[in-house]
């Protein structure tokens, strides 16, 4: 196992982290996994208060001796929210479920627009800072899907220590992106990557030119060995969490992160990895190649993010994140589709010759179910 500094905080954890969301339905099972995971070298587990029995199940994993060789992070709900002490309440019942005294690293939870307003209102940054004072958490994060100047307003408003940010070969520049990623690098944050496979839908959307594309390479890899090399070969990255639902999956996993130090890609692996892009974007349901001449829009609608939200969504259509960012985020910032009122002139400076306010309605209406 490959082990890295975590931001600034001085912790040397493992660069594959085990995500606890996706356990096995048997209990026995799960608690086999997390054991056999520390065993092999992983030091950083990640779970959340939301995750079903997640928190229980791992409590129990940690028993004989595991909790002290691990850091253990979790998150706070923040849609329980309603007073500033519901943010301790709601931690105290974790430590319980977890069966410790401490969490080394402790998240605010998907601060999209809602949260992120919720957070301020209740003050739970100084909450956060009474915890540490108080030695219930070690270190202060969040995690987040939201848009990068979004992020960047949450991370410069807070001596922050570790961002939790969705990442994979697809969403290079959707959400926060690489560009968020590097951005809470230079901040002196660690940064944790969830979501590589989107949650394994990313695997059951791959098109079959891609494994001709992977299968004519003179470096044999697997395509999930590539997503997770692309994310590992970022020297920003800090941690790449993986929701293992297997004890063979979690040995696959173990095996491509052996050897996981960053800048390992050469040139020609970078080009493999846009070669795959393009196979996925030659799938695409709207024809927008995000090159912008469309905006501004005169309503402010984010024409291109919004198509490319749709995109994703039709690609992995059982996966939850792109309806949740387009309802949470564009529509109550007021970017949504809902703001267009087909004045055309979009249509004007498109080079795909787009019928861009018929798709918006189109898109709207099926995001927003």
């Amino acid at each position: 196992m490959e082990y890295t500094q975590y931001g600034k905080t001085g912790l040397r954890v493992s660069r594959f982290g085990l995500g606890c969301m996706r356990f096995p339905p048997n209990e026995a099972d799960a608690i086999e996994m997390v054991r056999y995971a520390i065993d092999h070298g992983v030091n950083y587990i990640d779970t959340a208060y939301v995750y079903k029995d997640s928190e229980v199940i791992t409590g129990k994993a940690l028993k004989n001796g595991y909790r002290d060789r691990t850091y253990l992070a979790t998150k706070s709900p923040i849609w329980n929210i309603t007073r500033h002490e519901d943010f301790e309440k709601y931690l105290d019942e974790e430590l319980i479920r977890l069966k410790t005294d401490h969490i080394d690293v402790y998240l605010l939870h998907n601060l999209n627009c809602d949260n992120w307003e919720k957070v301020k209102k209740y003050d739970g940054l100084t909450f956060l800072d009474k915890m540490v004072q108080k030695g219930k958490i070690g270190h202060k994060a969040f995690s987040v899907h939201n848009t990068f100047p979004a992020f960047q307003e949450i991370v410069d408003s807070f001596d922050w220590e570790m961002a939790q940010i969705q990442l994979n070969i697809l969403d290079e520049h959707q959400q926060v992106g690489v560009e968020g990623v590097r951005y809470a690098s230079e901040k002196g944050l660690a940064t944790v990557i969830m979501e590589p496979l989107r949650g394994g839908f990313l695997l059951g959307s791959v098109p079959e030119e891609v494994y001709g594309i992977i299968d004519a390479y003179p470096e044999k890899r697997s395509f999930v060995e590539w997503c997770f090399r692309w994310l590992y070969n970022m020297p920003e990255v800090t941690v790449v969490l993986s929701g293992t639902s297997t004890l063979e999956q979690l040995k696959d996993n173990l095996r491509i992160f052996e050897h996981s130090a960053a800048d390992v890609m050469s040139k020609e692996d970078i080009r493999l990895i846009q070669k795959i892009r393009e196979a996925f974007d030659s799938k695409k349901s709207v024809g927008c190649t995000g090159c912008r001449y469309c905006m501004p829009c005169p309503k402010g609608v984010d024409i291109p993010e919004i198509f490319k939200l749709y995109n994703s969504y039709q690609l992995m259509k059982t996966h939850w994140v792109d309806k949740e960012v387009y309802q949470s985020i564009l529509v109550p910032s007021g970017v949504g589709a809902d703001q267009c009122v087909s004045c055309g002139v979009c249509m004007q400076h498109c080079p795909q010759d787009l019928k861009i306010p018929e798709l918006l309605i189109k898109v709207h209406g099926e995001l927003k179910e």
